[in-house]
């Protein structure tokens, strides 16, 4: 997994009112010293997140403004920038052969490197998470 690969995972937590499945999409950031993969979710709703500027740390949500994706991402899109624990390299393998985990897209070349500079500034990325994303972004330039 690479750095702006964006994934879409089938089965990410079950609905608390029915307890069915539900999906979310995810970008990837980095890959951690461990081979674990730092990631943030995707997000369609805005939540007091601006599209201008596109890197936001402010309440109520933080967030990076992606816009319109494409493919199966056709509503307006921002990476929430809330911590999200890394995703273990082993499982994602896993679900990457079973198809749980599916590739769906790629941060375009001009959004990418403002994107890790913002993740890796966010009040809720963690000094390890931050180094890595910082290590992908300098193979990134």
């Amino acid at each position: 997994m690479d750095a702006g690969e964006i994934f879409e995972h089938h089965y990410f937590y079950r609905y608390p009112g029915t307890r069915a499945w539900q999906r979310k999409y995810f970008v990837v950031l980095a890959v951690n010293p461990a081979g674990d993969i730092v990631a943030r979710l995707l997000t369609s709703r805005p939540h007091g997140r601006p599209e201008q500027p596109p890197c936001f740390h402010g309440p109520p949500y933080p967030g990076f403004y992606l816009g319109v994706i494409g493919g199966c991402l056709v509503a307006k899109s921002w990476v929430d920038l809330r911590y999200l624990d890394d995703l273990d390299a082993m499982s994602v393998e896993r679900d990457l052969a079973t198809g749980t985990v599916i590739g769906v897209g790629q941060v375009s070349r001009s959004q990418l490197i403002p994107l890790l500079e913002c993740a890796a500034a966010a009040d809720d990325t963690t000094r390890m998470q931050s180094r890595a994303i910082l290590n992908a972004l300098s193979r990134s330039r």
